[in-house]
């Protein structure tokens, strides 16, 4: 007597929404950092360095306002996040094209998932990457003395412009990840142009003291105004200007949203035609 071997049932396919997809791709990205927490030095143990190394090693040479050391700690706090959320478009970048090269994003979209539920599941999981240095660094900053001094509504809003700003540089990665041939190649744009751009700002010494030409880019580099926007709205001492200021920086709150929606809206479409010629076969 034969008997019949079990009929083996497809498992049903559900159908799912572009969040719940990219939730699921979220979650399998903090996944590969749980199982490879080095990914974490970069928001962990570095942030702490820069803001140790500023404070106390080139503080003291630093002049805020009087000269108080401690003045400068608290100025410098707006300088260390703006840099570390803006440095939200490298995770993106290295991630993506890592992802790429291995091909986990042909995988990916060879499911029945929206294809734009994986750069959702990629920036969300890089803000929050970003995300935990900037606690770290509020926590670090409260040990060595730096504190918000107008009020929770507005410390909120200054969180919430970095976070934002932070969605806008995950665009810049994006593109770069989508367009660079290798984590290399990435690695070794970005630091050519991240950190640049990052210290010809008002972030760890005030633009007054530079040369003319390149005070005038530090005016107007964007990161001046979110790191100026951010220290008005935690209430940071402020030295006064020896003239007047760039007009992004006389009004900083705005400037810096104004900039983000422009930096959204340029890199946003550049970033997904890329990402699309890259990955169609």
């Amino acid at each position: 007597m034969t008997t019949t071997p079990a009929r083996l049932e497809r498992p049903e396919i559900r159908r799912t929404t572009l969040l719940t997809q990219s939730l699921a791709i979220t979650r399998r990205n903090l996944i590969h950092i749980k199982r490879m927490p080095e990914m974490l030095l970069d928001v962990t143990i570095q942030p702490v360095m820069f803001v140790l190394l500023f404070a106390f090693v080139f503080g003291g040479s630093i002049a805020i306002s009087g000269g108080d050391p401690r003045e400068y700690r608290e100025w410098l706090m707006a300088g260390i996040m703006g840099q570390t959320i803006a440095f939200a478009s490298f995770i993106v970048a290295v991630g993506l094209t890592a992802d790429i090269d291995k091909g986990i994003v042909d995988r990916l979209r060879s499911l029945p998932i929206h294809p734009a539920a994986v750069l959702v599941g990629r920036s969300i999981s890089s803000l929050l990457h970003s995300s935990i240095g900037i606690v770290i660094m509020s926590l670090t900053g409260l040990a060595i003395g730096w504190r918000i001094h107008d009020g929770i509504a507005r410390a909120a809003l200054a969180y919430l412009l970095l976070l934002a700003w932070g969605f806008a540089m995950i665009w810049v990665g994006i593109l770069v990840g989508a367009t660079m041939r290798s984590v290399e190649a990435v690695n070794g744009l970005m630091f050519a142009t991240m950190f640049p751009v990052t210290f010809l700002a008002n972030t760890f010494a005030p633009a007054e003291n530079m040369p003319t030409l390149l005070r005038i880019f530090a005016e107007w580099n964007p990161i001046s105004s979110l790191v100026l926007a951010v220290r008005e709205l935690w209430g940071t001492p402020l030295p006064p200007a020896e003239h007047e200021l760039a007009l992004p920086l006389q009004h900083p709150v705005i400037s810096t949203i104004v900039w983000t929606v422009v930096i959204t809206g340029v890199m946003a479409p550049l970033a997904l035609r890329a990402f699309k010629r890259r990955t169609d076969v």
